[in-house]
């Protein structure tokens, strides 16, 4: 067996300092090496430097990509902070559909050797790593999560995450992320239509969160600003607000504004999912 190690950086690989928790080089790397099951061959991909996940992005997506296409006989652990580990998921999850690799997700609220969750995650991601069915998971909490259905919902407990069903993603082929501008937007009351319009003039593409079931401010100003940005090609998905239930177009007559100027529907679509879907639209024209 042949186990890839992709050290991006996070909490499970930190230590304690003078000034707080830094990444600790090498941690990780001899933490993996000693649960390993003899005969098996460690390779690790470590970034330099190491990253809080706050700063990782569409160039890390493509780095983790390209070094595991480069390894296809190796099953693959990804280790990750968790604050931004939904929306890895969900591109790692989508670029890698129809590929029949295993790939497992790591991280951790409290750092190896602290008496916290690692030492439990990464014994879970290594079994996983062997034994789990093909796709992209998160190891966490006790349980393997669907990678590309997380959402965080607590930034101090062990159980951080929970999952919303989502679609099942298209074959991408080897697709990579290209260079595009793209944003998640949240609607709330008295949110000036400028505003809105001002930060769909920089993007190419973006995810708007609106209320409930697909309702809006019923404001001619806002049709105007959606209508603006889809005429000039900015495509804009729709998702609720709400954790569970997802879209239902025409169910209310205050969303009608999204639909009539051409804002798509993202069903039960996470922020995290739709933009990685228009990501990866994007970066295959």
């Amino acid at each position: 067996m042949t186990l890839l190690l992709i050290h991006t950086g996070g909490t499970i690989g930190m230590g304690p300092g003078p000034g707080g928790l830094f990444p600790v080089e090498g941690k990780l790397e001899r933490a993996v090496e000693a649960r390993l099951p003899k005969g098996t061959e460690l390779l690790a991909e470590v970034f330099a430097p190491l990253l809080d996940s706050a700063d990782v992005g569409p160039a890390h997506w493509n780095r983790i990509l390209d070094t595991i296409s480069a390894h296809p006989e190796a099953d693959v652990i990804v280790s990750h902070g968790t604050d931004t580990m939904a929306y890895t998921g969900a591109a790692l999850s989508q670029a890698l559909a129809g590929s029949g690799r295993r790939v497992i997700l790591c991280g951790a609220m409290v750092p190896l050797g602290m008496q916290g969750d690692a030492e439990a995650n990464l014994d879970l991601a290594i079994d996983a790593a062997r034994a789990a069915s093909p796709g992209v998971w998160l190891a966490f909490d006790g349980r393997l999560w669907p990678a590309g259905a997380l959402v965080k919902t607590d930034s101090h407990a062990h159980a951080a995450f929970s999952t919303v069903p989502q679609a099942e993603a298209p074959p991408r082929a080897g697709i990579r992320f290209a260079e595009r501008k793209l944003a998640v937007l949240t609607l709330t009351p008295g949110l000036p239509a400028a505003a809105i319009g001002a930060m769909l003039s920089q993007l190419d593409a973006a995810v708007l969160r609106v209320f409930g079931a697909g309702t809006a401010m019923n404001d001619p100003a806002f049709l105007d600003v959606l209508s603006a940005a889809i005429n000039r090609g900015c495509r804009i998905r729709a998702v609720s607000q709400c954790l569970h239930g997802g879209l239902e177009p025409g169910a209310y007559a205050a969303g009608g504004c999204l639909w009539s100027a051409g804002v798509e529907n993202g069903g039960t679509e996470t922020p995290e999912a739709a933009l990685i879907r228009l990501w990866l639209d994007l970066s295959a024209q």
